[in-house]
C-alpha cells in the first residue's frame, strides 16, 4: 500500500456527497474480484478496505491518506476505533439509521469489539462487501448484518480544481 498519494483530507464538514448511483456503479463493478488481504486491484484482489479504496478512487479520486501495513488481528487487538476515525477525516459521516444506498458502512463483527469491516450498502436491502473466501460479492443486508453496523459515512464529491490553467 506504498505509493498512495498523500493530499489533504476533504473537509468532510463542508462535502457535499458523491451521487450515491455512482457509487453503487463502482462497487458493482468490483464484484467477482477475490478476496486478497491487504490489496486494492479490481479483478484481481482486495480485502474490504481495498473494496472501499477502490471505490473512493474511482468516485472521487486519488486516495486521500495513506493506508500502513496491517497485520490480519488489528482489529483484535486495537481500542481505538481506526476505521471510523480516518474515514470521518475524508468521508461525510451520517446516522447509521439514515444511511442508504451510497452509503459506506462499518460493521462491529462482535460485541464490545472495534469496527472491522467495510461495505456498501446497493439498495434498501443490499450491500457490496469483500469476505474471506467469497471474494467481493453483493448479499442481502440480514437483521444479523444490519444490527452490527455501527458508524456510517458518504462518499464526497471530488474536489474540482479551484483554478483552470490559462491557455
Amino acid at each position: 500500500m506504498s505509493g498512495a498519494a498523500v493530499v489533504a483530507p476533504h473537509a468532510a464538514s463542508d462535502a457535499r456527497p458523491a451521487d450515491p448511483r455512482s457509487v453503487i456503479a463502482a462497487a458493482r463493478g468490483w464484484l467477482g474480484t477475490p478476496y486478497h488481504d491487504q490489496a486494492s486491484v479490481k479483478g484481481v484482489g482486495c480485502d474490504c478496505l481495498g473494496l472501499a479504496r477502490g471505490i473512493w478512487r474511482e468516485v472521487v479520486g486519488s486516495e486521500t491518506l495513506p493506508v500502513p501495513p496491517y497485520s490480519r488481528d488489528w482489529g483484535e487487538i486495537g481500542s481505538r476505533e481506526v476505521l471510523a476515525e480516518n474515514a470521518g477525516r475524508v468521508m461525510i459521516r451520517i446516522d447509521p439509521a439514515e444511511a442508504g444506498p451510497g452509503a459506506v458502512v462499518l460493521f462491529r463483527m462482535r460485541a464490545g469489539a472495534i469496527v472491522k469491516h467495510v461495505g456498501i450498502l446497493t439498495g434498501e436491502g443490499t450491500f457490496v462487501h469483500s469476505y474471506e473466501r467469497l471474494g467481493v460479492i453483493e448479499e442481502p443486508l440480514t437483521t444479523a448484518w444490519r444490527r452490527r453496523i455501527a458508524f456510517a459515512f458518504l462518499f464526497p464529491r471530488p474536489v474540482r480544481a479551484l483554478h483552470k490553467k490559462k491557455t
